[in-house]
């Protein structure tokens, strides 16, 4: 007989699974590989106050998988954290809910793989130097995940100082060798001097530098969280993006140079980098596709672990 108990599944339990950082770049990689199998309408944005949000991200995985994801993301400037977010995982066969599932661990480490994944695929060649400006749990998942896909590579993380949040971070990935970090103090610097920028600052209301000049050539800019760069839309060589969707609504979209989507990119179906000159803006604005596979694995490993659950929330500022 199936199971017909539907599982809550928390944050502290979805860590215990020791899910690593390199799987989680395979499960990113894997869910851009079947994007135009799965149904995956725009996400539906809702702004309560300010620039605060609730966000609703559906999608339909393909047959094979039998399943079906809806998650609810929230960012609520008094929350702490800041962003949360649920997920219900559905048997898209049998139309029976078959989760409820902290999205908070989610949400961070697929974006953080997603960001990988792009540096990876956008890069100038020769780059081992990331720039991160915002430097809460997405920053440091994207920075753990870096370290992965470059194993042994030395790499080096240039930090945007705030307040003493750059010497936390630094003092989190201190135990991996081949890793340095710097810290910036000013912007400036730290546009002019970037080969790679991560912008995981999660409300910019102005552009973060008003001389698109100031961005060297064959820079790679990865806007997290997608403020603070349309000067950047009107001149960067390529723009991509997870999803046309999600970006087609933007105020410079009919303006771009170029447009395509990474998951093109990724099945070689288009180029992505031609040359070390071209300066390329990718706007990851996050897919429930990845969310729709990441639940998809973390439930069947948890089913198979037969381990205790609990419904509780993480409420420390950082735990990445």
């Amino acid at each position: 007989m199936k199971d017909n108990t539907i599982k809550l599944i928390p944050h502290q339990e979805i860590r215990k699974l020791g899910i690593t950082p390199q799987q989680c770049i395979d499960w990113v990689e894997e869910s851009f590989s079947i994007k135009y199998d799965a149904t995956l309408p725009p996400k539906i944005s809702i702004h309560p106050q300010g620039d605060d949000f609730f966000n609703a991200m559906p999608c339909l995985l393909p047959s094979k998988y039998g399943r079906y994801c809806i998650k609810v993301v929230h960012r609520i400037e008094r929350a702490v954290p800041s962003l949360g977010s649920d997920i219900m995982l559905y048997d898209s066969h049998r139309g029976n809910l078959l989760a409820i599932i902290d999205g908070d661990w989610i949400t961070t480490m697929r974006t953080g793989a997603v960001t990988a994944l792009a540096a990876r695929l956008f890069k100038r060649s020769g780059v081992n130097t990331y720039s991160i400006v915002g430097l809460g749990n997405t920053a440091r998942a994207s920075a753990l995940c870096l370290v992965a896909d470059n194993k042994n590579t030395p790499i080096t993380f240039r930090l945007m100082r705030y307040k003493d949040q750059a010497e936390i971070f630094a003092e989190r990935l201190k135990d991996y060798k081949h890793v340095t970090c710097e810290i910036i103090d000013n912007m400036e610097d730290f546009i002019v001097g970037a080969d790679v920028i991560i912008s995981c600052v999660t409300s910019a209301s102005q552009l973060f530098s008003e001389d698109d000049k100031a961005y060297k050539k064959g820079v790679l800019v990865l806007p997290v969280h997608s403020r603070g760069f349309q000067n950047c839309d009107l001149t960067f060589d390529k723009v991509f993006a997870d999803d046309r969707g999600h970006v087609e609504g933007f105020r410079y979209f009919s303006q771009f140079k170029y447009f395509d989507e990474l998951s093109n990119v990724l099945l070689g179906k288009i180029s992505g980098r031609e040359n070390d000159e071209e300066r390329i803006l990718n706007y990851n604005v996050g897919l429930g596709l990845h969310d729709a596979l990441y639940a998809t694995k973390i439930y069947d490993m948890f089913v198979s672990s037969s381990m205790a659950y609990h419904q509780i929330k993480e409420d420390r500022k950082f735990w990445v």
